[in-house]
């Protein structure tokens, strides 16, 4: 706890974030062990804020042991405490740690997706019930991964979490109100020929949810999704790396999918449920002190100059999934979209509300 950042950032979270109240319950979920100076932080501050806090322990090395040993029962499993957690907490924490991305080499691909969906029952009852925000706290590891240093690391995640949020969202509101008087919206990039309709519901992420923050995004209209989206940045979920993920629609659907590895575990992923195939979030990053590839979702869908999409579960609760994957598109150098016709975006930066 020597770095003073931690006590700004655990601060920030419980009053901005979460704006938590006297007598409100939080559920703080502390992954890997390396997230306990946020985890104090945040304790502290909520106890000085009124609240009660409580504190549960995760760990990819907790999950190998059950996905390495256990039954389909065992893994398909919802964890009661935690499902109880969740009705019982007004507020959620979850501060995700990194871990060795290989740490599941030899779990087949089924037993991930199960607990993937088992999980995301969990997901869909913080999303429900609590006010919920979601961390990545860098480490070691977390650098090592991203190619740089820790210390380079940790000055992006905090100058990417301390943003004068109320100016960022003003400065990109300029950029929705524009956006909500849209319909129709065409992606061309590098092996990208993708289109849609656009629900009149963008909005800014400024900070209250998915930390270090940074996005507008929209609920498309899923059955409007046509054409083919290759994403150049790693896509992540459950462990698992999958490069250069390419995504086939028709009519809303997800009808092929193709990958340099892990392609039948993607398949997997988005046949996880009845709505898991179809494109839940459409948006773009924002935030202008992320600028490396991480392969964290968290983090990378806020790189300024990128777009993602995210398939299952939209935030307007127009249907449900167990799922929720953000997998992001980098636009910066050759990419174009379109709305109504009109080129609006181009190599990485808006061309409107300026």
């Amino acid at each position: 706890m020597t770095d003073k950042r931690w006590t700004q950032l655990g601060e920030s979270l419980i009053n901005y974030s979460l704006e938590m109240k006297p007598g409100e319950k939080l559920m703080i979920a502390m992954h890997e062990i390396e997230t306990f100076p946020l985890a104090l932080a945040a304790y502290e501050a909520c106890v000085k804020a009124g609240g009660y806090p409580q504190i549960q322990f995760l760990s990819e090395k907790l999950k190998h042991k059950l996905l390495q040993y256990g039954t389909m029962e065992q893994i398909s499993w919802v964890p009661e405490i935690e499902a109880y957690g969740m009705e019982w907490a007004d507020c959620y924490l979850g501060l995700r740690g990194a871990f060795n991305m290989d740490e599941c080499f030899d779990i087949p691909d089924e037993k991930i997706s199960a607990y993937q969906k088992a999980m995301g029952v969990i997901s869909g009852m913080r999303w429900k019930n609590t006010r919920w925000a979601l961390v990545r706290v860098p480490n070691e590891r977390f650098a090592q991964t991203a190619h740089v240093s820790y210390e380079y690391m940790m000055d992006m995640f905090f100058n990417a979490c301390n943003l004068d949020w109320e100016e960022h969202r003003r400065q990109w509101t300029r950029v929705t109100d524009i956006l909500n008087k849209g319909k129709h919206f065409h992606i061309v990039s590098g092996g990208t020929d993708l289109e849609l309709d656009g629900k009149p519901d963008w909005s800014v992420a400024a900070n209250k949810s998915n930390i270090p923050d940074g996005e507008i995004a929209c609920t498309p209209v899923w059955e409007s999704v046509n054409g083919v989206i290759r994403f150049d940045f790693p896509a992540t979920i459950g462990g698992k790396v999958i490069k250069n993920l390419e995504l086939t629609f028709e009519n809303g659907y997800a009808v092929k999918v193709a990958a340099d590895e892990n392609a039948d575990y993607a398949e997997q992923i988005i046949a996880t449920d009845e709505w898991s195939n179809r494109v839940g979030e459409f948006a773009f990053g924002t935030n202008p002190f992320i600028n490396i590839c991480t392969t964290d979702i968290l983090i990378d869908e806020k790189f300024y100059g990128t777009m993602h999409i995210a398939m299952g579960r939209p935030y307007d609760g127009s249907y449900y999934s167990a799922i929720h994957w953000d997998i992001i598109k980098d636009l910066r150098t050759d990419g174009k979209v379109w709305m109504d016709g009109q080129l609006i975006y181009e190599n990485g930066a808006f061309l409107i509300g300026k």
